[in-house]
């Protein structure tokens, strides 16, 4: 009897829960119907509306999509087998059940690990979470590069709808802003006594105060999601680093500033502005900096090399061949503005790292050599995908 009544007490107080996880979407949605009434049927004119429309049905259109998409699961890949979830639970002994994550992860796209090392594991969803991946105590699920739960959606925002939420904050500073300054004409009327009206009053002042209010909270708001975005990095991310099989790794997803913005937004600008679905991939997997980088400590800070053969031309001026060792008769292959691979006509390949970034009018400065790997096979300049890999994986 007494756990009928523990159980039916639970039930209510999720339900309640579930009820009062609206009101701050409540109160969003009459706040916007207010301003639409005053705006539009007390104060306006016919000039400002047509603009003022088109700002408000983007506005609310990205608001409905950050609402009610869905967050995404992982799929059951990821999920741990009945046979598997068995004998991780019974099995008592900590190093065992960790390995066993090990040989299950080894058949997925995982690179993340936890801050110990060890293989991100809900025990909650029963599964290994893959890269980017978090569960929500709110929503009680593990979602897909998950950035925040949000109250005002009352919704976790996520990889199915990061793109939505950030048009959604953007607009919203547009309304707020629009809404400001062609309402300011009738606040110097009020100021003046000009506006006989004293229910014309009050919507001036409120529309005034209400939109300057929440302008400012949300341009501070936008402009770190902006930041986000050009980094690539969630918010989890940039409160607690993402950890890699190397070890942490704050920008390991940074891709460069327009690659940061595909990744959100697509490839096709044309639907940059508008609320469809346009993030490439499937929300398990993102490319990384380098995979390379990533799991080798020599690279770790590394600028990712780009093929720039006038670039690459200049800073092949600056010669590695007096640094000391037996390296005699090389070629160089610079990766990134510090990083220089040596590659030797007897098979050998050095790694070098200058102290400073290189730049073309600036004297040559002495290379400190990391590391001198022996692979066996001639490493050229016209193979450096080649030498890049063979040298990393020794």
């Amino acid at each position: 009897m007494r756990r009928g009544w523990k159980m039916a007490l639970s039930g209510g107080l999720r339900c309640c829960r579930r009820v009062l996880s609206w009101v701050p979407v409540l109160v969003i949605v009459l706040v916007v119907l207010w301003s639409y009434y005053a705006y539009v049927f007390e104060l306006c004119l016919v000039v400002y509306l047509i603009l003022y429309h088109a700002i408000f049905v983007f506005f609310t259109w990205t608001y409905w999509k950050s609402i009610f998409t869905l967050p995404l699961q992982p799929n059951q890949k990821f999920h741990l087998s009945y046979t598997d979830k068995e004998r991780y639970e019974n099995e008592e002994r900590p190093e065992v059940q960790k390995q066993m994550l090990v040989d299950m992860a080894k058949k997925l796209p995982v690179y993340t690990r936890t801050g110990s090392g060890a293989v991100r594991f809900c025990d909650r969803c029963h599964l290994i979470k893959p890269d980017r991946c978090h569960h929500c105590s709110v929503c009680a699920m593990c979602v897909l590069k998950m950035d925040h739960h949000c109250p005002w959606v009352n919704n976790c925002i996520g990889f199915s709808n990061y793109k939505f939420f950030l048009q959604f904050l953007a607009y919203s500073v547009l309304y707020c802003l629009y809404i400001a300054t062609t309402v300011f004409s009738y606040f110097i009327k009020y100021w003046r006594g000009e506006l006989p009206s004293v229910r014309s009053k009050f919507h001036v002042l409120f529309l005034l105060f209400v939109a300057c209010m929440f302008f400012v909270s949300l341009v501070i708001l936008f402009g770190y999601h902006c930041w986000l975005v050009s980094r690539n990095k969630t918010t989890l991310e940039a409160f607690c680093t993402p950890v890699f099989t190397s070890g942490p790794e704050k920008n390991g997803f940074n891709l460069g500033f327009i690659k940061n913005i595909k990744q959100v937004f697509g490839d096709k600008k044309k639907f940059w502005l508008i609320p469809i679905g346009s993030s490439p991939g499937d929300g398990h997997s993102f490319p990384m900096r380098s995979r390379n980088e990533s799991q080798d400590p020599l690279l770790a800070n590394e600028e990712p090399w780009e093929d720039n053969e006038d670039d690459n031309r200049d800073k092949k001026n600056v010669s590695i061949l007096s640094a000391p060792g037996k390296l005699t008769s090389c070629s160089n292959i610079i990766l990134s503005r510090r990083l220089i691979i040596s590659c030797c006509g007897n098979g050998n390949i050095a790694v070098f790292r200058f102290p400073a970034f290189l730049r073309k009018d600036s004297p040559s400065p002495s290379p400190m050599r990391l590391t001198e790997l022996s692979v066996g096979n001639h490493c050229n300049l016209q193979n450096k995908s080649r030498c890049w890999t063979e040298s990393f994986k020794i």
